[in-house]
Order: structure tokens, then C-alpha cells, then sequence
């Protein structure tokens, strides 16, 4: 889960000068129009402002938060760029930057973001979650994990932090561990959806489908629209053994996040069951170029080459898979036979 702090700036108290009142007027306006979430209105208020002062830097961050928002976040860094050549001391628009640097798969560019921000305001408990979302990202979980348990120690009653350290846990199948952040974030937020999307993850790797079916329905009943659960839904319908569902929940996910590289690696499984390995490898390279990251792509992307007849290919990503600890040495050698 995430829950980024993105700092939309505020306008500023009208100077006497006829042109900076006329910015700070655009400004207000458009920041009056994101918290409505008119987004497009917003947009032209910034863009008056533009019209006055080609460089002024507050403008292009609200730009790019807005950009952000919206998931289109290849034209958020580009404002937040802009925003920066304009004022290269501002530096709330760092952690605005590395935000969307992260969304962008560039985990080290976002590191150096968030260590400029930190550099100028100190350590505070956004930049502790922020980077504990990047070394997730970059599964780094010890580190992950430590900067979890920091931001923990500056707000105690911080329920995201306490979710994100039970998926850290997760992905190290420390499940008990895990269920205890998650149990002590819903006795501080009895309606965090994410927690409950993280039991249903756990479930599932241990095996208990009801159970799971269980949490991320309770998760989609507070969060309807959430792509990532109805994707982890459409995972489990696989699971299952359940096509026909998983593929309405996994179309139902794209169309709702076209970005989320995990459903294309989801609906690379489903062709996989169908036994269609040149649309598996389709949409296994898809989820593999958005984001490279994403849980054993390697392993089904070697599944769908060995179905498709090229074991040579095959076996080239079951060597991926087995280095990235998701296949055994036995595994491979029985696949492989080397």
C-alpha cells in the first residue's frame, strides 16, 4: 500500500506588485479547484498563472501533483522539473519528485530525492515512509523494515506505517510478524482497507482461499474501485482455478489501472491456465518492461516459453527465477537439466 504525502503549495499572502497579486490569485483558485478534485479547471487556473510568469516554480508543482493524482506521472516529473529549474531551493518539491520517481520504477533517482528533502527538513515521518516504500520497492526489506519502525517511533498511532511494516513482512514469509503490524494498525483504524488486503495476501500464501476471499472482499467493500484489490481478488480467482472470474476482475483492474504491471503479469497466468503461451508472452514482457520488479515474473515468463516449445528461453528465465530465490537449484536442474 502506499500513502504519499505529495505537498500541494499554497498561495501566499498578495504582494502590492500587480503582477504577484495576479499569481497568487491563479494559484488560490486553482488550489480551491484540486480540493474539489476539478482537476481540469485547476489546471487552467495554473496555466494563467504560467501565462503571466513562464518560471513560477509553485504553479509547476501543483501541475505536477495534479498530473500525479491523475496516475500520469511521466508528465508529473516533467512539471516537477520544471519547477526545480525554475527554483532549484525548493525543496518540498524534491519529496513531490521522488514520489513520482518511485511510481516510475526509478528507485535510486528517488533515494537521491528523498535525501535532498531530508537534507533540508530534517528526519520527519513522511521521509522515513517514503523511503521505506522505495527499499520495498527495491527489496530491500531490513532497510525497509528499519525505516518503517522509524517513522513508528515518531507517531506511534501512524496506521499506514504499521501496514506497510506487516507487507515488509509479508514478503519475507514472516507471516506472524506480519499479522501483528496488521492486527495493531485496525486497533487504530478498524476501516484501513489495506490491512485487510495484506491478510488476504497471507491467506493466500498459506494456502486458505476462503479466507482470503474473505479479506479482500472486505477490502473492496470499503475501497470499490481499488484496482490493486480487485486485481489481488482476480489472483485469487486463479488460485482457484476459477478462470472465468479471475479474467472479469483482472480486465476490471486494468481498465481501472492501466499501469499496474502486477495485472498483466495476472492476466499472463490466466493465458498460461488457457495454455495460449504467445498471449502469455504478451502480456508476461509487458508486465516485465513496466516494472521488472513485479513477484516471479520470471518464473511464468520461463513457463510460457517452455509452453510455447523454446526451452532455451525458457530455461534462461527459470535461471532468473532461481537466482532471485523463486525456484530451487533441484527445481531448475529438473526443468533444465543443468
Amino acid at each position: 500500500m502506499k500513502n504519499w504525502h505529495l505537498l500541494l503549495l499554497l498561495a501566499l499572502a498578495a504582494c502590492g506588485d500587480s503582477k504577484e497579486t495576479k499569481l497568487q490569485r491563479f494559484l488560490l483558485l486553482g488550489n480551491d479547484k484540486v480540493t474539489t478534485r476539478s482537476f481540469q479547471e485547476a489546471k487552467r487556473y495554473y496555466h494563467e498563472a504560467l501565462r503571466i510568469d513562464s518560471c513560477f516554480a509553485d504553479a509547476w508543482n501543483n501541475l505536477g501533483t495534479i498530473y500525479h493524482k491523475e496516475g500520469d506521472f511521466g508528465t508529473a516529473l516533467e512539471y516537477y522539473n520544471k519547477a526545480l529549474d525554475c527554483r532549484p531551493d525548493f525543496y518540498e518539491v524534491y519529496l513531490n519528485r521522488s514520489n513520482t520517481q518511485y511510481e516510475l520504477n526509478n528507485a535510486g533517482a528517488a533515494l537521491a530525492d528523498l535525501d535532498m528533502y531530508d537534507r533540508h527538513h530534517g528526519d520527519t515521518v513522511p521521509v522515513f515512509f517514503s523511503r521505506g516504500l522505495i527499499y520495498t520497492k527495491m527489496h530491500d526489506y531490513d532497510k525497509a523494515a528499519r525505516s518503517f519502525h522509524e517513522a513508528l517511533r515518531r507517531d506511534a498511532s501512524n496506521a499506514s506505517a504499521l501496514v506497510n511494516l506487516g507487507t515488509v513482512y509479508y514478503y519475507e514469509k514472516k507471516y506472524d510478524s506480519a499479522r501483528r503490524s496488521i492486527d495493531q494498525a485496525l486497533k487504530l483504524e478498524d476501516k484501513e482497507p489495506n490491512a485487510f488486503n495484506t491478510l488476504s495476501l497471507i491467506a493466500m500464501e498459506q494456502g486458505d482461499y476462503d479466507q482470503a476471499m474473505v479479506w479482500i472482499n472486505k477490502a473492496l467493500e470499503l475501497k470499490p474501485s481499488d484496482a490493486y484489490f480487485i486485481n489481488n481478488r482476480g489472483y485469487l480467482h486463479l488460485l482457484k482455478n476459477d478462470l472465468t472470474s479471475a479474467l472479469t476482475d483482472i480486465d476490471h483492474s486494468i481498465s481501472e489501472d492501466p499501469y499496474n504491471a502486477w495485472a498483466y503479469r495476472n492476466k499472463g497466468i490466466y493465458y498460461l491456465k488457457v495454455k495460449d503461451a504467445a498471449s502469455a508472452i504478451r502480456l508476461l514482457e509487458r508486465a516485465e518492461q513496466m516494472d521488472a520488479s513485479v513477484d516471479r515474473i520470471n518464473f511464468f515468463l520461463g513457463e510460457a516459453f517452455f509452453l510455447k516449445g523454446e526451452k532455451e528461453r525458457a530455461c534462461a528465465y527459470y535461471h532468473k527465477a532461481m537466482t532471485h530465490a523463486d525456484i530451487t537449484q533441484a527445481e531448475y536442474t529438473k526443468l533444465c537439466g543443468r
